[in-house]
């Protein structure tokens, strides 16, 4: 019956696959992005807005630990979805052992340097004023439980690769709804204030680890490693680490993105505008979280179908997943256009930070309906194994286009500069992307398919 999950990538009608994927996906990444509103609020509502800033700021350090398990998962899971789709099943194995290995190393160092470095980190992120003794009470707590986030992570996207999607997301589901209910006992029921925040999320990472290691020792995971897949195999870890490194790089610059907005706008706004950018940073995952779910649906099966050599049905899911996602986006664009008031109200009852907000906001998300061009066509190299074009155009976005126009824009419109470079770079990526995506098309799966 295992086997079958897996060869269903491979069989069954792409538009009713591709649903069936990324409908959980999506409930997961909602939740998900739910339990990080509803924990801002908490958070604004019963701590205050500075407790909010705090958190924002040590986000990118938590993002970046917890994103080495992510990037091994990701890696990984491309690996495991050509090799089940190769019925090559011994890669698959030896494939998740050294994801296991690797990611226990990674997290762990890493996690111990950012404790070690703690007071040096939190001011490089924005963490100033009176902002830094609440982002340092949450930070230590927090980095305690990154590494068991990144075996979650990693863990999340092999289930996603196994054809498994519900099982995925229940491991999002779990942590999201165990952190809203610590959140209430922590901090609303026993006023443990910053700490019982970061407490919460620490339980909720515990909680998704322990339900995820229950899968893989269960009967429903068909990948059965045993100590000999664990030990590491040169190959393997160079092809988890090409494609992984995309990842990787994607959440790296997401921190430094953090780090480099957090300063810009402190400069320009001080703490009420790190409150602006930290709201407008909760929605973003929020307000794509449709996107994302077409997305991470579409890699298992453009990976499998790719490794099965069913090329025709790799086209097929790149166009459906692009028009799903951009009549969503679509959806979601008009929303935040209409609504951003409301949503910063639900926040902060500080009105300065409600009075700057929202017009940010409609900056910020200004080039949402285009964006599902970057993220699928980016994805779909990576799910095929090209780690190279699949980098670059993963960074075209963030690294590329928006940090130098963060430092160039603000020179001459101010602190309006900052916002007006998440649309320009967003509609730069997006039109560099589709080039490249719309030549793979043609050079490699028509000729593949001409060959055939």
């Amino acid at each position: 019956m295992q086997k079958s999950a897996s060869s269903d990538l491979g069989s069954q009608p792409i538009s009713k696959l591709l649903i069936k994927q990324a409908v959980p996906a999506s409930i997961g990444i909602l939740v998900m992005s739910l339990n990080i509103l509803v924990d801002t609020i908490f958070v604004g509502q019963w701590i205050g807005s500075t407790a909010i800033a705090a958190i924002n700021v040590v986000l990118p350090v938590s993002f970046f630990i917890a994103a080495l398990g992510m990037s091994i998962g990701v890696g990984g899971s491309s690996i495991i979805s050509r090799a089940l789709g190769a019925d090559n099943k011994p890669k698959a194995l030896k494939t998740f052992g050294n994801q296991v290995a690797l990611t226990l190393m990674f997290t762990v160092a890493f996690a111990a340097f950012g404790l070690f470095f703690v007071d040096q980190l939190i001011p490089a992120f924005g963490g100033k004023g009176v902002i830094f003794d609440p982002a340092k009470i949450y930070y230590e707590i927090i980095l305690y439980g990154v590494p068991i986030l990144g075996f979650v992570m990693m863990g999340n996207n092999v289930i996603r690769a196994e054809g498994k999607p519900k099982f995925a997301m229940y491991a999002m589901l779990i942590p999201s709804i165990g952190n809203l209910l610590l959140d209430y006992i922590f901090i609303g029921v026993m006023d443990l204030g910053m700490a019982g925040a970061a407490w919460a999320t620490t339980g909720s990472y515990i909680a998704a680890f322990l339900f995820i290691l229950w899968y893989f020792l269960s009967k429903n995971s068909e990948l059965k490693i045993n100590v000999s897949h664990f030990k590491l195999q040169s190959n393997i870890v160079a092809e988890i680490g090409s494609l992984g490194f995309v990842t990787l790089a994607r959440q790296a610059v997401v921190s430094v993105t953090f780090l480099l907005v957090n300063n810009v706008l402190f400069d320009f706004g001080g703490e009420t505008s790190v409150t602006a950018y930290a709201i407008v940073g909760r929605m973003s995952m929020f307000a794509l979280f449709p996107v994302f779910g077409i997305t991470q649906g579409f890699i298992p099966i453009a990976g499998y179908n790719y490794g099965s050599k069913q090329y025709n049905r790799v086209k097929e899911v790149i166009y459906t997943a692009i028009k799903y996602a951009t009549v969503l986006a679509i959806l979601v664009f008009v929303s935040l256009m209409i609504f951003p008031d409301v949503i910063t109200r639900l926040f902060t009852t500080d009105l300065e930070v409600i009075n700057v907000t929202p017009n940010n906001m409609r900056w910020a998300f200004a080039a949402i309906p285009i964006l599902a061009i970057q993220l699928i066509g980016a994805a779909y190299f990576q799910a095929v194994g090209k780690a190279l074009p699949a980098l670059l155009l993963t960074l075209t976005r963030q690294a590329i286009f928006f940090i130098p126009l963060l430092f160039i824009l603000p020179i001459y419109f101010g602190e309006f500069g900052v916002w007006m470079s998440f649309p320009i770079s967003d509609v730069l990526s997006t039109i560099i992307t589709a080039y490249f995506l719309r030549r793979e098309v043609k050079l490699n799966l028509n000729k593949r398919l001409e060959d055939a």
